[in-house]
């Protein structure tokens, strides 16, 4: 059987990063399988329907590497891939399924309706519109032929739903899920479910199965809340005398708790982004917050599998040759931000550092900073490894660019003695004197001095780091001072004698 899986999203906002788990999966098994992945856009719910958010879908994807075979922007054999241009196709399947006598047509009203759940709940029960109450209820098996032809013929609102089942039938319906194994299920207590509604719009259950059917989808791989509707979707492939797909339900992602499904509040309360782009200019990110998509694969992917062994970083080739639905956990993942920063920092090491020299670069224009004698490459390899996020890279290179106008006062506390002023002004000698600027030749000026003067390296080092950063940050101080050059060096030396001796 050829595979072919599809990720589905409705447009109705910015896409979750419980989806984009979703969609990994899916992507991950398609290529691994030599199979197709698909981007079918599931917006029936025109009432829902925000605009932008499909093109943020796509946006999302293709940033994180995830990217479709077949979508709406790319086209297809099986297209449209809108469910809102698919419309006849589904007005034929619900024609031949009433005709069968798979579904029926309802002309209960939402007034009718309401008075029935408010009556039950007055008795401790629950509604519910199935084979029980059916026929005394207002609908093409209840109404003759005549009654039925009537209302259409004269407009009456009306929906469409599912005979799921007569009492006649067994009961019982035994489901498998690559996941979940072996499910039974009562299939008498199941409701009645409406699969065209009154705006002639099929509901998220006709159309999954139509577009899966039409679309020669063989694996559903999708979030665990669809797991109730498992047996309805069976049921309707049964109906049309189709052969179901085979079902894989991922378990949720969590709040960082480890109970709940993880929400927008929880990034909002907690201070990490939920969604990978930015959406609508007023919710960052995790790209807006400074991570790289190789790292945010890599981590969404262990959240709910487990390749077994001790192995954490997989680039995207060895997730899709590692990955199996069988190695799918049934537990939720519960969402550690501090975890997921942890591996962007494992990937941000290993990143090609032209990443880091054009955020570099951004940095500078943005803050309006106009320095061309610092090498920008040289800088960015210098505080590679001491990054976590692409947004620390301002902090971690400032003072490479832009003179210190003040000096951590708790660091010249300690570090600043009497005698400081005296040896940083021979350093300033020693770097005069110097032929070559290089770090090595500098370096072992400073201790050839340190030596020939019995001065320990610490009295030498942590002042020289103050003058030239400000603080005791950064990297190694040699390595500063040729970055920045040695004239720049010696100016920040004497201006930091002038500021604090004085």
């Amino acid at each position: 059987m050829a595979v072919r899986v599809r990720f589905a999203p409705s447009p109705t906002g910015p896409l979750h990063i419980g989806g984009v788990r979703t969609a990994l999966y899916n992507y991950l098994f398609a290529k691994k399988q030599g199979g197709v992945f698909v981007l079918r856009v599931e917006d029936t719910d025109q009432t829902r329907y925000v605009k932008g958010a499909e093109q943020y879908i796509h946006n999302a994807l293709e940033w994180l590497g995830i990217v479709p075979d077949e979508s709406t922007n790319t086209g297809g054999e099986f297209g449209p891939y809108r469910q809102s241009e698919r419309k006849d196709l589904y007005v034929k399947h619900i024609n031949e399924l009433v005709h069968s006598g798979g579904a029926y047509i309802a002309f209960d009203t939402p007034d009718e309706l309401n008075s029935l759940r408010k009556a039950a709940e007055a008795k401790g029960e629950t509604f519910i519109y199935n084979w029980k109450n059916r026929a005394a209820l207002k609908n093409s098996l209840s109404l003759s032929k005549e009654e039925t032809e009537d209302l259409m013929r004269n407009g009456a609102p009306h929906v469409i739903r599912f005979k799921t089942f007569s009492e006649n039938e067994n009961n019982n319906l035994t489901l498998h899920d690559e996941v979940r194994g072996k499910l039974d299920i009562d299939i008498s207590l199941l409701d009645d479910k409406i699969l065209v509604k009154q705006d002639g719009m099929p509901t998220y259950h006709l159309a999954n199965v139509v577009d899966d059917h039409l679309m020669q989808i063989s694996h559903v791989i999708r979030g665990e809340e669809w797991l109730p509707s498992m047996a309805l979707h069976v049921l309707l492939y049964n109906a049309f005398k189709w052969t179901p797909p085979v079902f894989a339900h991922v378990p949720l992602i969590l709040k960082p708790t480890g109970k709940g499904k993880l929400s927008k509040r929880d990034g909002d309360k907690f201070g990490f982004p939920v969604f990978p782009l930015n959406w609508d200019n007023t919710t960052p990110g995790f790209k807006e917050e400074g991570y790289l998509p190789e790292g945010l694969i890599n981590y969404l992917a262990l959240l709910g599998w487990n390749p077994g062994g001790e192995k954490e970083l997989f680039a995207m080739d060895e997730l899709i040759n590692t990955f199996s639905l069988k190695a799918i956990t049934k537990s939720g993942g519960r969402f550690d931000p501090e975890r997921c920063k942890w591996f962007n920092q494992q990937y941000m090491q290993h990143a090609d550092s032209s990443i880091i020299a054009d955020e570099l670069e951004k940095e500078l224009k943005n803050k309006g900073v106009e320095n061309n004698t610092v090498d920008r490459n040289r800088v960015a390899k210098l505080i590679q490894n001491r990054l976590t996020l692409l947004t620390d890279i301002w902090k971690e290179a400032d003072f490479f660019f832009i003179t210190p106008q003040d000096y951590d006062e708790k660091a010249v506390r300690k570090q600043w003695k009497g005698e400081t002023s005296e040896i940083l002004t021979s350093v300033i000698e020693i770097m005069r004197a110097l032929k070559e600027p290089s770090p090595e030749a500098l370096r072992s000026q400073i201790k050839e001095y340190a030596n020939a003067n019995s001065i320990g390296l610490g009295k030498i080092m942590a002042p020289l780091r103050i003058a030239l950063v400000g603080s005791l940050r950064g990297p190694d101080v040699f390595e500063i001072c040729s970055a920045i050059g040695i004239e720049n060096s010696i100016s920040r030396i004497a201006a930091a004698i002038k500021h604090i001796s004085g």
